[in-house]
């Protein structure tokens, strides 16, 4: 068994635990209901409509450059760790340093 199939929890319809959420009565809400409960709650973000959307832009980020780069093995061990997506967050932690010395020079 390799390492990531360890960690994979495995469910079928018999094993699912039960969640929180009133299934019964969210089937019984029309849509003017739930549109009261969403716009009732402090949290909720708007319910959006095509108007909204009519100056949407889409904005795709810069592709990452592959690089190679000779590291230390504790540093990449220690990232690596931490589970997938290691290389975005020794990105996130090179921006970090970067933006603060841009700031400060």
């Amino acid at each position: 068994m390799t390492m990531s199939e360890e960690r994979i929890v495995r469910r079928t319809l018999d094993t699912l635990r039960p969640g929180k959420t009133d299934w019964e009565r969210l089937d019984r809400m029309t849509d003017e209901d739930i549109e009261r409960a969403v716009a009732e709650d402090p949290d909720a973000a708007p319910i959006l409509d095509e108007t909204w959307w009519a100056d949407a832009q889409l904005v795709l980020p810069e592709p990452k450059a592959p690089i190679s780069i000779r590291l230390d093995r504790e540093v990449l061990d220690w990232f690596k760790e931490q589970g997938p997506g290691y290389q975005s967050r020794m990105n996130a932690v090179l921006r970090a340093y970067m933006n603060a010395h841009r700031k400060a020079g």
